[in-house]
């Protein structure tokens, strides 16, 4: 068994890391993706290995003889063959020219712009069948050609991009660019039509377009080896290489690139998300499905301007449109925010980084909180501003990461107290829907908003209301000017037309919600008692669709959510080195659905067994 590396190509779309190497030669986790294939091959006991060159050859072949040696290729020899016009051909010609290796012996194929587990190559080698092509079941993160399978994995057609169907994905495997082929079909099949295709089509052409011609004449040919999309990735540009170290990253290193990321997370369809915050239980299939009819026309039309989105907003929470805001995402509110606020401002601590990184204006003071529970209450709140004198006080109801709630009665109270030392509150009632249902209250209310102008309410639409990827928030407040000030603060289209639609329609949905908010709630109390049953977790009361736990003191976070994320694809929040933290071993898991925290419950009674 022999082995081929095509790497002739330029490798253009990843910028500076080909400016002066191959595509071959860029890191992953600080290993080259052409050290990752040798040792591979080596490991598995492959003898000759060539490899078609063309762009940076000779950096290519220096970098390969100072890496590699009689001692470390376990008696593998290395040839090249040079493509010299590798600017203008495509990968069947490199192809071409190791047509008369391929006919020498079995051959593993593969591209040089990949990275892959070894046991992919491993399962290849030991598989009795003799032509095999590694596929993967299809999923939205992949781009380029595509089989299809028979019930005994014959392929039986290969798609290029120009057939491609996205109503039929659900049938199609992606060709991961890695086949075995027999000296045999190579002779017999392959190179002649190889031969055959290059004549006709000429030089700049995909050497899978000869698989598609054999797949049609017949479909037996060649068989199938599926492997998941989690062992390999393809790198053509910068982000692909950002996802690939995330992909093949391990230990405190993967989960600190996942951390660093701060979503995209559905580019790891099998990750399951415990660290950012959303609705599980909404919005309902059918709004989704009238959101999805509207498609075309949302995406190539024009949104309106802040003062439609104003309107459309104000409608749905029944307050004056000159009382409100709308923002891409709450995170740019608290941004518009931070700039126009000075002085001294008072928030209890652990909170939301996001505050306190914005308001840069500002000096912030700590509210007291209890040590073990994160506890603190309307009091704790009044005293540090009477102490500081704080011009203003950052609430989070239920706040986070603590869970903690305060009743509407003692927030009125505050908002009292504080208009009368002329004292602004910023009330964040981003999660407040998800409070028990005889204690959930809103202050977007146009008769509070009118008796406390001290008063300003931000919301995240995103976290509440489970449409994170339409980055929508409002912020609400009498006093028209502040508000006024905010939407000149902001670009007229910082909202997009899915978002404004979605506003547009949410009135039909609105008992859908309310449920879905219940659900929340009682998912929440049945996920509290569960995690009680783990000896080596604390759960602290929470009101929000999400739970802070102390863990014993042995427990490291760090090492747990390491350990959930290598072992069952679990992403928790390590909340260690956060403010507020300093001392106790402390995480958060956010409230997702029955299903989901049942595999969590189930990851963590194993570790709690071992």
């Amino acid at each position: 068994m022999q082995a081929i590396i095509l790497a002739a190509g330029m490798g253009k779309r990843l910028g500076k890391y080909t400016k002066n190497a191959t595509k071959c030669m860029v890191p992953v986790n600080n290993k080259t993706l052409i050290e990752y294939a040798v040792e591979t091959l080596v490991a598995n006991n492959i003898k000759k290995l060539t490899i078609v060159v063309g762009y940076k050859s000779e950096v290519l072949k220096k970098f390969l003889s100072d890496k590699f040696n009689i001692d470390n290729l376990n008696g593998m020899t290395i040839e090249y063959i040079e493509n010299p016009v590798y600017a203008s051909t495509n990968n069947i010609y490199s192809l071409y020219l190791a047509k008369e290796v391929m006919a020498q012996d079995d051959t593993i194929l593969l591209e040089s712009d990949l990275i892959f587990k070894p046991e992919i190559i491993s399962s290849l080698i030991q598989n009795p069948e003799k032509n095999i092509a590694v596929v993967s079941p299809f999923e939205p993160w992949m781009d380029g050609t595509c089989a299809l399978l028979d019930s005994e994995n014959n392929i039986t057609d290969i798609l290029d991009k120009n057939h491609f169907n996205w109503n039929e994905t659900h049938r199609y495997y992606k060709t991961v660019n890695i086949y075995k082929f027999s000296r045999e079909f190579s002779k017999q099949y392959y190179i002649p039509f190889l031969d055959a295709y290059q004549k006709a089509f000429g030089r700049n052409e995909y050497y899978e377009q000869v698989l598609k011609v054999l797949s049609f004449l017949s479909s037996t040919t060649l068989k199938a080896l599926s492997v998941s999309g989690e062992d390999w990735y393809e790198i053509d540009d910068p982000a692909d290489l950002s996802i690939a170290e995330n992909k093949f990253a391990t230990g405190t290193e993967k989960l600190h690139l996942l951390q660093k990321r701060y979503g995209g997370y559905w580019r790891f369809p099998k990750l399951k998300d415990f660290c950012y915050l959303v609705n599980p239980y909404f919005p309902p299939e059918q709004m989704i499905k009238e959101l999805t009819s509207n498609f075309q026309t949302l995406l190539t039309q024009y949104p309106s301007g802040a003062s439609e989105q104003s309107l459309l907003a104000a409608k749905i929470f029944n307050i004056p449109p000159e009382y409100i805001a709308v923002g891409n995402g709450a995170a740019e509110l608290i941004a518009s925010l931070g700039e126009k606020i000075s002085g001294k401002i008072a928030i209890p601590y652990p909170t939301f980084n996001e505050y306190p990184e914005r308001f840069i204006h500002a000096e912030t003071v700590p509210v007291p909180v209890h040590s073990e529970t994160f506890q603190y209450t309307v009091c704790d709140i009044l005293n540090t501003v009477k102490k500081t004198n704080a011009q203003s006080v950052l609430l989070i109801n239920p706040d986070n990461p603590s869970g903690n709630f305060i009743g509407k009665q003692d927030i009125l109270s505050l908002c009292t107290e504080l208009y009368q030392r002329n004292v602004r509150l910023f009330f964040d009632e981003s999660f407040i829907d998800f409070a028990e249902p005889d204690i959930r209250y809103t202050l977007l209310d146009e008769e509070i908003l009118k008796q406390y102008p001290n008063l300003v309410v931000i919301k995240s639409i995103s976290k509440s209301y489970g449409v994170p990827g339409l980055r929508l928030g409002i912020i609400a407040s009498s006093k028209t000017e502040y508000i006024a000030d905010i939407k000149k603060t902001n670009a007229i289209w910082n909202i997009n037309s899915f978002a404004e639609y979605y506003f547009q329609i949410y009135e039909k949905y609105q008992k859908n919600y309310a449920a879905a908010c219940d659900s929340i709630a009682t998912e929440r109390n049945r996920f509290i008692q569960e995690l009680r049953k783990i000896s080596f977790i604390s759960v602290i009361p929470s009101q929000a669709n999400f739970l802070l736990c102390k863990l014993d003191t042995e427990i490291s976070p760090e090492k747990l959510a390491v350990h959930l994320l290598e072992q069952y694809n679990i992403f928790i929040k390590d909340l260690s080195g956060k403010k507020g933290f300093e001392t106790g071993n402390f995480i958060r898991l956010a409230v997702r659905n029955k299903e989901d925290n049942d595999l969590l419950l189930s990851a963590l009674h194993e570790y709690q067994q071992k």
